[in-house]
């Protein structure tokens, strides 16, 4: 694997999926498509076996997203 960009490399233990590395590392369990999309060489299984290195792509938080929420809601977005 020879990924281009930044990326985090994630060696997964048994039972993981998908959802649950865009949960981890996004905060957002849909958002799994960039993470697929990093790892063409990996099949679309249900889950991991353990061992396998997926590159993580890294994305940058919009300040869009901040900038539409409540008072309350920023600081919670913000430390995420």
């Amino acid at each position: 694997m020879t990924p281009s960009g930044q990326y985090i490399l994630h060696v997964t233990t048994a039972g993981e999926r998908w959802d649950l590395l865009s949960w981890r590392y996004y905060g957002d369990s849909t958002d799994y498509s960039p993470i697929i999309m990093a790892n063409p060489n990996v099949p679309i299984e249900p889950v991991f076996d353990a061992g396998i290195s997926i590159a993580v792509p890294l994305q940058q938080k919009s300040a869009a997203v901040t900038a539409n929420l409540p008072p309350w809601k920023v600081s919670q977005a913000v430390s995420d």
